[in-house]
């Protein structure tokens, strides 16, 4: 079962959280075709060995918290190819022992390292099913027991598997947030981070006030950490400021490379010299209450080596 809350001890010893960095992207960067309204659970099914390597990897890198593969994994998205409610629930739950082995592994050939490394399942938002970008505009409608009942089955599925805590990330949505907070009180020993993605740096993606959310979910205890993800480099510090002023809880950062995406060619470009790194705003993320820290779209193993050097120093 999750600890209390599996965060405390981590930082309890050091100043902050050390997240990995992208799945997907990595993924196609080491040869997979990701064209696919499954995104990285297509991997699930073809090549689980592959997503096994990207998260030891990460460990090796310095992570303290590998997210599972399980971000657009969901019974409703593999009825698509043919998979019953049963056989998308032990593919979720594989996307948490490949994580597992890999820390297992990982400790195996580092024993000096510190043992204390986290597994965050990954819950993605309905918007990630639709597969249309609309994790970034949460324009889309559904009753709380219909959000309930979309993510019910991954949740039970992340936590059964062993998930230390939960990471619904790349959230858009304020109806969907208070949903999956709802959702968390039939899970009680489950513990979970919720991250954002944003329209400005006051606003979540469908045009709520960030004041709104944390006010929607401030008595919920199951929630131990509040961000943003999935954002560009340059929209994160304002948010992450005005999040701090708002909330007691530790926040959680990891935004996408400093990358610019194309949509036409579907392709990704550097903004030319003025490129920074994860790393480049660290000193402003910390200052502004950050304590977990990593990567989304298109960072890699040595962004992350660069945060943990940080973090040892």
């Amino acid at each position: 079962m999750p600890l209390n809350n599996p965060l405390n001890a981590l930082l309890s010893q050091q100043p902050y959280v050390v997240l990995d960095g992208a799945l997907a992207t990595e993924l196609e960067a080491r040869g997979c075709n990701l064209a696919d309204s499954l995104w990285s659970a297509k991997v699930l099914m073809e090549n689980p060995e592959l997503i096994y390597q990207v998260h030891l990897d990460y460990f090796r890198a310095g992570a303290q918290c590998a997210i599972t593969a399980s971000y657009q994994a969901t019974p409703a998205g593999f009825a698509a190819r043919g998979l019953d409610e049963a056989q998308s629930c032990a593919l979720i739950a594989r996307s948490v022992e490949l994580a597992r082995q890999a820390r297992e592994d990982f400790l195996k050939e580092q024993p000096q390292a510190a043992p204390l490394l986290l597994v965050a399942g990954s819950v993605g938002p309905y918007g990630a099913f639709l597969a249309d970008g609309a994790e970034y505009r949460g324009d889309y409608q559904l009753s709380e027991a219909a959000f309930n009942a979309f993510h019910r089955p991954r949740v039970a599925a992340l936590l059964a598997a062993g998930a230390d805590l939960l990471a619904c990330e790349t959230l858009p949505s304020l109806a969907e947030a208070r949903a999956l907070a709802a959702l968390l009180t039939e899970f009680p020993a489950a513990r979970a981070w919720f991250s954002f993605t944003l329209r400005d740096s006051e606003h979540i993606s469908d045009g709520s006030p960030l004041g709104e959310v944390v006010e929607a979910l401030k008595n919920n205890p199951q929630i131990v950490a509040l961000g943003i993800n999935c954002i560009a480099l340059e929209k994160t510090t304002a948010a992450l400021s005005h999040l701090h002023s708002l909330t007691p809880l530790p926040l959680v950062v990891y935004p996408n490379s400093g990358e610019e995406y194309d949509a036409a060619s579907k392709t990704w470009r550097h903004r030319g010299h003025a490129c920074h790194t994860l790393e480049h705003y660290l000193p402003a993320w910390r200052e502004a209450g950050a304590k977990l820290i990593g990567g989304c779209c298109r960072t890699t193993p040595q962004d992350i080596a660069a945060l943990a050097r940080q973090r040892r120093a």
